[in-house]
């Protein structure tokens, strides 16, 4: 069975690399405000070129699929920076907050798809363990450089995993 045989796998291709390039997006508003002068934006600078190296194997796998990227991709460009932005205008813990909560939803998604693709298409179940391994890499180096220290951080990481959840099944739909 080949992947495009599976009736979710176009799905989870346009959801995974709207995902990569949200958070593309996310760091790249955080480094907007943050520039490159605290210890956080040096860790934030090295996950941003992990999740950009995702997003382009994502881009290349939905071309060489045929499969229609999210209509939704305008939007996320503008709400991924803005979120970025504004968590790193909080402080450095705020915006390891955001990496945390989105990293915990994604290890989640990710969880998911790898159950649900089996051994259905073995190349997209290894970029999506590899990169799940990355995701959850960023998530122990945010919670380690203080993410849970940010100020309201219950309530900041609920609003974000809450988004982030939306995200996820907005795109994989439209």
């Amino acid at each position: 069975m080949t992947g495009l045989s599976r009736p979710d796998t176009a799905s989870m291709l346009r959801v995974d690399q709207a995902g990569e390039y949200g958070a593309t997006r996310i760091y790249a508003g955080q480094m907007a405000v943050m520039g490159d002068r605290t210890p956080a934006a040096r860790m934030i600078a090295g996950m941003a070129a992990q999740e950009e190296r995702h997003r382009r194997h994502f881009d290349a796998m939905i071309a060489a699929r045929g499969v229609r990227p999210t209509l939704l991709q305008p939007i996320w460009d503008v709400a991924g920076f803005w979120l970025g932005a504004a968590t790193a205008a909080i402080g450095p813990e705020a915006a390891m907050a955001c990496t945390a909560a989105i990293e915990t939803e994604i290890d989640n998604h990710y969880r998911e798809q790898l159950e649900q693709l089996g051994d259905s298409d073995p190349e997209l179940s290894e970029a999506i363990a590899e990169f799940r391994a990355e995701e959850i890499e960023h998530r122990d180096q945010a919670l380690a450089a203080g993410a849970e220290r940010a100020p309201a951080y219950p309530v900041l990481s609920a609003a974000i995993r809450l988004g982030c959840r939306a995200a996820i099944a907005l795109s994989k739909r439209i």
